[in-house]
């Protein structure tokens, strides 16, 4: 019997770090996002469908300024291209999860590393599922070209973006 799971958003966030002067690293994350999850009964390792999609605009790396030039055709382009998506058909194994990434229409494999955190009945009677989930993109793959050189020659921005998770899913009747 197919089951489908929706993000608890309350509960989840969706995080990427940057190397900035590649001496300290820029968190961010998406503050609007949608995960849908298929599964045959509560069984995750049957998993059929996920399909996961984040606002760009809801882009949030706690300074405004920064926040403005990530949305802009510099680097995400949000007016031409609002969502960025990930797609699975489910598990490779117990803790790899092969699908395809597209940011800005450019859509590549793209595999994450997931630990499950189990189910759990919560206080209001709902079944609920927690996963911690960890990915890496070269943000050039996919036309994320933008960066600058400072006068003494250190990027600006790194190349390397580590995308981190903390899921809870919503079992729906």
């Amino acid at each position: 019997m197919a089951t489908k799971w929706k993000i608890d958003t309350a509960h989840s966030e969706i995080q990427f770090k940057v190397k900035h002067l590649m001496i300290s690293t820029v968190t961010g994350s998406f503050k609007s996002f949608d995960l849908k999850v298929l599964t045959d009964g509560d069984d995750f390792s049957t998993t059929s469908d996920i399909k996961f999609t984040a606002d760009v605009e809801s882009i949030d790396t706690n300074n405004a300024q920064r926040d403005g030039h990530l949305k802009s055709a510099d680097f995400f382009d949000a007016e031409k291209f609002p969502k960025i998506t990930f797609e699975s058909n489910g598990f490779v194994n117990d803790n790899k999860l092969n699908g395809t990434l597209t940011i800005k229409d450019i859509t590549k494999p793209f595999v994450l590393d997931v630990e499950y955190g189990g189910n759990v009945v919560d206080p209001y009677g709902q079944n609920k599922a927690g996963f911690t989930i960890e990915g890496k993109i070269s943000r050039k793959d996919f036309g994320l070209t933008w960066n600058a050189v400072t006068e003494a020659g250190a990027v600006v921005v790194g190349n390397d973006i580590r995308i981190n998770a903390e899921i809870q899913l919503i079992q729906q009747a």
